[in-house]
């Protein structure tokens, strides 16, 4: 059985990238500290705006004093699809991710695989930081594990 929290909607201005879009977020328990900024969300912690979505099973969002969003920390078997600034689309998955929508820069960590749908070009490694208003990103291996990367070379026609 589901707590009580099964559907909470937010409408707090919560800006994932620069455009006005509803933000979802579904849960089956969550709770806020206003004072602190601080809302927690657990189980089957599931976020949607756009094209954009999160599912992990603990989602902490951070708010400044004007109840905006500073940052966002997704833990636990966290899967998500994201899209940057130039319409490229990603999906993946990692143990922890952290979200910051003031500079767009998500920072994925553990068993990180990372996967661009529009063109075939995938990041596997421990630390990733992926900048979603210019493209850039950079990996670093595990202790045991190297970064990996899987890209098409297209071939020349002559």
């Amino acid at each position: 059985m589901k707590p009580l929290l099964t559907a909470l909607y937010l409408y707090l201005g919560f800006s994932w990238n620069l455009y006005a879009q509803e933000l979802k977020i579904k849960a089956d328990y969550f709770e806020s500290n206003q004072k602190k900024g601080i809302s927690v969300f657990r189980g089957n912690v599931h976020i949607k705006k756009g094209f954009d979505e999160i599912n992990a099973s603990k989602v902490t969002i951070y708010t400044d004093e004007q109840k905006t969003p500073i940052k966002y920390v997704a833990e636990g078997n966290v899967a998500f699809k994201i899209e940057d600034e130039h319409g490229k689309k990603y999906v993946g998955y990692a143990q922890k991710v952290v979200y910051n929508p003031a500079e767009q820069l998500y920072k994925f960590f553990v068993d990180v695989h990372l996967k661009q749908l529009d063109d075939k070009k995938e990041i596997q490694g421990d630390e990733v930081v992926f900048n979603a208003a210019n493209g850039e990103a950079h990996a670093k291996g595990g202790e045991n594990s190297p970064v990996i990367m899987i890209f098409d070379i297209k071939k020349e026609k002559k």
